[in-house]
């Protein structure tokens, strides 16, 4: 639409174009007054329309609106001026023109709609791989021209595949991305009388219609990869890995509490990769939170990570493990020490068992030596020294070197 205006008026002029030849176009013109102490009076609009063909017109204290048709195809203005109703002769107050655009085919346009959450979500021209799209055709009819036709869609997606209806919509779904263009041939078909012979013609427009259409891969997934945990004044680095299709509007934000980032109250960037690293540093100790939201046009993802800052100082977990190496070493003391003092008991019994000194020799009863002769002396020796070596193997091997050695 247009708007022409004087110091005292405004004339605002708008047509429901564009329309297919027969059908008829609504054109309307309102007039305001831009300063109050204008005083109101009664107003004349003066239309100039050929060669369109007028159909009905009406008028009001500030308004106006004419039907108009035509039955050729092509540009045409329409323009309308405004006078006071008691001086026709008098100076416009206000005038304006608009353009009325007239085809010989059907009018309308391509929509495209992702289906989320059981609703029709509009993203433009883009969709996603993997999820249901649906294409609609919405005609353009604002006088009803095409309430008696029967209609049939010529469906061609650009892959390959083709599909006929007789709905003004249809359903997509593809698991490969990329750029398609749709095509789209819609014939309508009608009966009506003929202005000559006066018998019943069959009438038939057509039109086509195209629509590009972007598949994308969806924001799946949000990795954040650092450090939870950091000191005042120092620089946290943390690396964000996007699973999506670039490029992808980042909004990140840290905060006390972790929040739904909505509108630009956060740092945007936009990234054709898949990968971005961002570094703080925190001035005051306490929990914080990292809100990161990602969307490609497409689909919107929203994660978050929450970050521990500590005071200057020495780390907590210094103090944990200086107490669990202070333990270990007490407890490996103590059980050194139990060990150490068992070993020392076991041999002083081994010692004071087997006592193979020559002061107990002298001790043996008298029939010691009777029972053994001269003759058997010998043997009798060689079976104490077998007796004594087995006795010694069984026994418990020391740690230490005993304080006397003792021969037999």
């Amino acid at each position: 639409f247009l708007l022409m205006s004087t110091e005292e008026y405004g004339l605002e002029i708008t047509n429901n174009g564009p329309i297919t030849t027969g059908a008829q176009a609504t054109v309307h013109a309102s007039l305001s007054m831009k300063n109050d102490s204008v005083t109101s009076n009664l107003y004349h609009f003066n239309w100039i329309y050929a060669p369109l063909i007028l159909i009905e017109k009406s008028e009001r204290r500030f308004n106006s609106v004419i039907n108009v048709t035509g039955e050729f195809p092509g540009t045409f203005p329409v323009s309308v001026w405004v006078t006071h109703r008691n001086c026709w002769l008098c100076r416009p107050v206000a005038r304006n023109v608009t353009v009325l655009q007239i085809t010989e085919f059907i009018t309308g346009n391509l929509t495209i709609a992702q289906i989320e959450d059981g609703r029709f979500i509009t993203h433009g021209s883009s969709s996603s791989t993997g999820a249901v799209t649906r294409i609609s055709f919405c005609l353009h009819d604002p006088s009803n021209y095409f309430k008696s036709a029967s209609f049939v869609y010529n469906w061609d997606f650009g892959d390959g595949v083709y599909q006929i209806t007789k709905e003004p919509f249809v359903y997509y779904n593809c698991s490969t991305m990329g750029n398609r263009t749709v095509h789209l041939k819609v014939i309508a078909e009608w009966e009506q009388i003929g202005s000559i012979i006066h018998e019943r013609e069959t009438v038939q427009k057509t039109g086509d219609f195209t629509t590009a259409l972007e598949l994308l891969d969806a924001v799946k997934s949000i990795n954040v990869v650092g450090s939870r945990e950091t000191h005042v004044m120092e620089n946290l680095s943390l690396s964000l890995h996007i699973n999506g299709t670039p490029p992808l509007a980042l909004c990140w934000l840290i905060k006390s509490e972790c929040i739904p980032l909505e509108g630009e109250k956060c740092h945007l960037v936009v990234i054709n990769g898949s990968c971005y690293n961002l570094s703080h540093i925190f001035s005051d100790a306490g929990r914080y939170c990292l809100s990161v939201r990602v969307e490609n046009g497409m689909t919107m993802l929203q994660t978050y990570h929450e970050i521990k800052v500590w005071p200057t100082g020495i780390h907590p977990a210094f103090f944990v493990l200086l107490c669990i190496t202070l333990v270990s070493v007490t407890l490996g003391l103590v059980l050194y020490t139990t060990f150490r003092s068992n070993t020392q008991q076991k041999d002083l019994v081994e010692v004071a068992d087997f006592d193979f000194s020559p002061l107990s020799d002298k001790n043996l009863p008298s029939h010691s030596e009777s029972g053994c002769g001269q003759i058997c002396c010998r043997s009798c020796f060689l079976r104490s020294s077998q007796e004594a070596a087995r006795e010694s193997h069984e026994l418990l091997h020391s740690f230490y070197k005993p304080v006397k050695m003792y021969t037999v």
